[in-house]
């Protein structure tokens, strides 16, 4: 996951100042991981972000490319990976509604978690046994991987504010994200090490390999990330308590699953409604799901163009490690930028950026321009996205920034399902992922447009208004 900058925390991190205790002394306290359960809490990051690394973005989309797509054109491999990559988000978007009125109705967060978390173990491991020519078993296994990882972020996201005060969020969510850039890359680059010098390893290398022997060092990559995650999910599973349901006057919480249903629907249903009161912070929203579709149909694709345009394996996966550890300051350089400039104007510098990368994509030939493009991607990746949140944020009432966040949450979710299928159906159409490439710009066009749209300080007055509405009713 992309880290979050600092200006993700600016909208509510100054109205908690004049209560806020100050952090705890020490370099735990700093970074907001100065008690058990916060660490145990963020280790989930770190061990799911060895799947998006991994899996999402760099070794297995080239695997499925060269080798499970193996017979397939080149073009004909891209596209039922975007069509599987949609299939994926699609359904635990559809999902998501379902699985937050769950995490909120019933004492199952934990447990919840755990059946994803299996599930996307599960097939991650099974991912050992594609071999050459496997396109459909390997499409299958990316769709449920990615409802496991996805849906595990569910229930994970709604931990959050059960292990962390209200003044420790910002710092302790930070901390999650920094941690999941720090552990997918570290893995990553473990991977890289194996798939490039096979020798070091002990593993079956050089001339006269069979196929099976051949593709050993990226599936073995496959079930280290099946290992990776499960293994560093534990600490949450031991130290973060279930959190209890609190009580509700509506008998909801004792329903059956209809119950669980009927109230998904109705406070989805009835958040839209409250948003649509404030039109800005709706503008914002409806501008980000189009252009972060673009940003993430980027992410998920990068790497099986490159394979398919004839990067080398190598390049391609050090270029996704350049992109991780660039990310991480980048980010926070952003934040920065943001208080110079705005939060508005600084996502617009991003998508100039982004809408250059496609371009740079349309063009690239060798792996020196893949890796320019890593390094584009790495520079406003993290930032475009937190800025975007904190952006939201200021722009919502404070009493309703919950409710309002999961349905940003459910956005966020579809975020990515368009992008890869219009991606797919331009190569169907033009038979060219070039021109595919291309297409991706129109996300970050239209997604401007919108943006430039939102009046920034009026949407921030009519949430302060609001929240001195919810005080005088509070005072009466």
């Amino acid at each position: 996951m992309a880290p979050t900058s600092p200006a993700q925390a600016e909208p509510t991190t100054a109205r908690r100042d004049a209560v806020a205790p100050p952090p705890p002394a020490g370099p735990l306290g700093a970074i907001g991981l100065h008690r058990p359960e916060l660490r145990a809490w963020a280790m989930y990051d770190w061990a799911n972000s060895a799947f998006v690394t991994v899996i999402m973005t760099a070794v297995f989309p080239i695997y499925f490319s060269s080798v499970a797509g193996a017979g397939l054109a080149p073009e004909a491999a891209t596209f039922r990976y975007g069509v599987a990559t949609t299939v994926g988000l699609l359904l635990i978007a559809l999902a998501a509604p379902v699985l937050g009125a769950i995490a909120d109705l019933r004492p199952v967060k934990k447990r919840m978690l755990a059946v994803f978390l299996a599930a996307g173990v599960l097939a991650t491991a099974l991912m050992f046994f594609i071999q050459r020519g496997d396109w459909l078993l390997a499409a299958a296994l990316f769709v449920v991987a990615n409802i496991g990882a996805n849906g595990s972020f569910v229930f994970y996201d709604s931990l959050l504010p059960h292990v962390a005060r209200q003044d420790e969020m910002d710092r302790v969510s930070t901390a999650g994200y920094a941690l999941g850039y720090v552990g997918g890359g570290l893995l990553l680059a473990l991977n890289l090490a194996w798939i490039q010098r096979p020798e070091w390893f002990g593993l079956p290398h050089g001339p006269g390999l069979t196929p099976a022997q051949q593709t050993l060092p990226a599936r073995l990559a496959f079930l280290s990330v099946a290992v990776w995650w499960a293994l560093f999910a534990i600490p949450l599973f031991r130290r973060v308590p279930e959190p209890p349901v609190e009580a509700r006057g509506d008998g909801v919480a004792r329903t059956g699953g209809g119950g669980v249903l009927a109230a998904a629907a109705g406070q989805l249903a009835a958040t839209f409604g409250e948003l649509r009161g404030f039109r800005n912070a709706a503008l914002m929203l409806l501008a980000f799901l189009i252009y972060n579709d673009g940003i993430g149909t980027i992410i998920r694709m990068a790497t099986i163009y490159g394979t398919e345009i004839g990067i080398g394996r190598g390049s391609l996966i050090a270029s996704i490690l350049v992109v991780q550890f660039v990310g991480i300051p980048c980010a926070f350089l952003f934040g920065g930028l943001a208080g110079r400039i705005g939060a508005k104007r600084s996502i617009f510098l991003g998508l100039v950026v982004y809408t250059m990368i496609s371009v740079v994509g349309y063009f690239m030939r060798t792996a020196t321009h893949f890796l320019l493009l890593a390094v584009l991607v790495g520079l406003v990746q993290g930032g475009t996205q937190a800025l975007s949140r904190s952006l939201f944020a200021s722009m919502i009432p404070r009493q309703k920034a919950g409710q309002f966040f999961g349905f940003f949450a459910v956005v966020e979710k579809f975020a990515g399902i368009f992008g890869p299928l219009v991606f797919s159906a331009t190569i169907a159409l033009t038979g060219s992922s070039r021109n595919a490439i291309l297409s991706v710009i129109a996300f970050f066009a239209v997604g401007a447009a919108i943006l430039a749209r939102v009046n920034v300080g009026e949407g921030q007055r009519a949430a302060r208004a609001a929240e001195g509405e919810a005080e005088a009713r509070g005072a009466a």
